[in-house]
């Protein structure tokens, strides 16, 4: 960049100041670089040239504001030109759609039609990705662009089909994007990458699994785009397994841990039980972000360790990352799940300094922060201050405090504020139903059911399932469909007996059906987690960790015969349910009893 200014400085050099190539170098350099105010200087420098009006060079100028997200002088630029042809409007309308500015980009194509113009397969590829961005739900636009792809000829062309594949993708129409894609005579990585994350953001890990190993099959290298939507693919189903050899692959292709691949390594780690590899991956990113930061933050939390999030928290701020909304939401969560009140009050306060403002997302933490550390009246005082309008969510939260420290009152008071705000929000009649029948108010839980079924609300059936060799073993309480179904039973039945030896005593407080104590204490031992925990100890090297997920949140009792399991068989054991996880090691639980 040296080489700009000097070069700019220097009017009086002949060679330069007739040399349509040096320019359009140096200005494609600042495009490339994001350098807009060295693209500023050559610019006024242009201007006191032979190039003033020549359209090639404004093209390129126009592309490099556009490119850097300066779309004020690009417009202005644009629109001061006496004349332009098809570049000019796709550089334009390319910095429109790739600076989050849709409509703008759309509007240009009536005006660039109604002279005379032909898109290219450019113009066209820069508006279906703004079609992508408008968010249409009957994607109206999308195939009006994909129509004109085709009257113009590009039905076979690589970048219009690509993105016409992106578009029909991002706008969740799969079908109609994995038809193009099929139809396809040539692809590209776009191609394959478009295809891939379409499945991977509609939770549909097998089909983007399946099409990323038929990309390696057909020897395309994937891209850090690639390997950031199979990561997250993993991350969301907890995939360790999986995400490691995508983790092996991208060792393999020389893929360095750069933007948000990095970030999405360490998130798929986090989430799938490892806090450790997670750690080692943030240590070697070549560059963290705020990104990073609120990944580490988050995966902290999850695995109860929430002191050590608040020491990143600190560090974060001591080498002047600024925190986003986001990170104090992370924040907010490490200290919910851990029960640091006070320190969660000083950063709740701390937003503002930041000049942050508090979303409701914010507010439901510290109403759960104020809850789960049974403070229940200060929390339903937290929430009638609020500044903003009540949700669901905000009485969700302290109706599941009500539910963890058996305030009947205050629950069903939470419930009918939720019924009132929206009466299909999640778990809400499961809640005030496990409220009543802890109470003994049998005739009050039965109205719950009986208002769930006139509802059409179905409490989800709690399951829990290991990862095996790429195979997934799903168990439901009281399971008989497993082929191992007697090992299983006999295995835990023989854990059973032992734990009881050294201090389990099955708490059948957690069975919430009119049964006797000894119908409630055999309900108890076939829980979908014990069953998996079972399997596991069958089928798995002695020593080594022990991952199993759940659907909902863990049971208590189940929380108790864990922590004894992992000191009879001297292994860890790692649970993730719905709202962290737990590391069980030595009788012990990495949440502290406290989630």
């Amino acid at each position: 960049m040296k080489l700009i200014r000097q070069q700019c400085k220097n009017n009086g050099d002949a060679d330069f100041a007739t040399s349509r190539e040096i320019y359009r170098t140096l200005l494609k350099r600042c495009a490339h670089l994001n350098k807009v105010n060295e693209g500023k200087i050559i610019h006024a420098h242009l201007l006191n040239s032979g190039f003033r009006d020549d359209l090639v060079m404004k093209n390129t100028l126009l592309n490099m504001y556009a490119k850097c997200g300066d779309l004020a002088n690009a417009r202005k630029l644009f629109d001061e030109m006496s004349s332009r042809d098809v570049v000019t409007w796709t550089a334009l309308i390319a910095g429109y759609s790739q600076h989050d500015r849709p409509q703008d980009a759309l509007l240009l194509l009536p005006e660039m039609l109604r002279i005379g113009l032909k898109p290219n397969q450019f113009t066209l590829a820069s508006l279906l990705k703004a079609a992508s961005g408008v968010g249409s739900p009957d994607v109206l636009l999308g195939r009006q662009l994909h129509g004109c792809c085709l009257k113009c000829g590009y039905d076979l062309n690589v970048y219009a089909c690509s993105a016409t594949l992106d578009m029909y993708a991002r706008c969740d129409h799969l079908e109609e994007a994995q038809l193009i894609f099929d139809g396809m005579v040539s692809k590209n990585e776009v191609s394959w990458n478009a295809l891939i994350a379409g499945y991977a953001r509609k939770g549909q890990g097998e089909e983007a699994f399946r099409l990323f190993s038929n990309m390696l099959r057909e020897n395309v290298e994937p891209t850090h785009f690639t390997y950031s939507s199979v990561l997250s693919v993993c991350a969301r189903s907890g995939s360790l397994e999986q995400g490691k050899w995508v983790h092996a692959l991208m060792i393999k292709w020389g893929e360095k841990l750069v933007a948000f691949v990095g970030n999405t390594l360490l998130d798929m780690y986090a989430k799938s039980g490892s806090i450790e590899d997670a750690k080692k991956v943030f240590d070697r990113l070549v560059k963290r972000d705020v990104v990073s930061w609120n990944s580490m933050l988050t995966g902290y939390a999850q695995h109860g360790l929430g002191k050590v999030a608040l020491q990143k928290f600190e560090e974060m701020l001591r080498i002047r990352i600024a925190p986003n909304e986001i990170t104090f939401l992370c924040v907010l969560t490490a200290c919910s799940h851990a029960g640091l009140l006070d320190e969660g009050q000083r950063y709740f306060n701390m937003m503002k300094k930041y000049n942050v403002e508090p979303q409701i997302s914010h507010y439901v933490t510290m109403v759960d922060l104020l809850g789960r550390a049974g403070h229940l009246d200060r929390a339903k005082q937290f929430i009638s201050e609020m500044p903003m309008k009540h949700t669901a969510a905000v009485w969700g939260a302290l109706l599941g405090a009500c539910r963890m420290h058996k305030n009947m009152e205050l629950g069903s008071y939470a419930a009918e504020r939720i019924f009132e705000l929206d009466p299909h929000y999640p778990g809400t009649h499961v809640l005030l139903y496990n409220i009543y029948a802890l109470a003994g108010r049998w005739n009050d839980a039965a109205k719950v059911r009986k208002m769930m079924k006139a509802s059409g609300v179905k409490k989800e059936p709690a399951c829990s399932w290991v990862e095996m060799e790429n195979e997934v073993h799903m168990f439901v309480a009281d399971d008989d469909a497993h082929p191992q179904r007697r090992e299983i039973h006999n295995m835990w039945e023989q854990i059973s007996d032992k734990i009881k030896e050294i201090g389990y005593v099955p708490d059948t407080s957690h069975v919430l059906l009119f049964m006797d104590q000894q119908e409630k204490e055999a309900k108890l031992q076939y829980h979908s987690e014990k069953l998996a925990l079972a399997f596991a100890l069958l089928n798995t090297p002695s020593g080594s960790t022990i991952h199993i997920k759940k659907n909902i949140r863990v049971c208590g009792d189940c929380h108790s015969a864990f922590k004894f399991v992992s000191k009879l068989v001297e292994r860890e054991i790692i649970v993730r349910d719905t709202n962290r996880f737990h590391h069980f090691r030595d009788g012990a639980c990495s949440c502290g009893d406290y989630w």
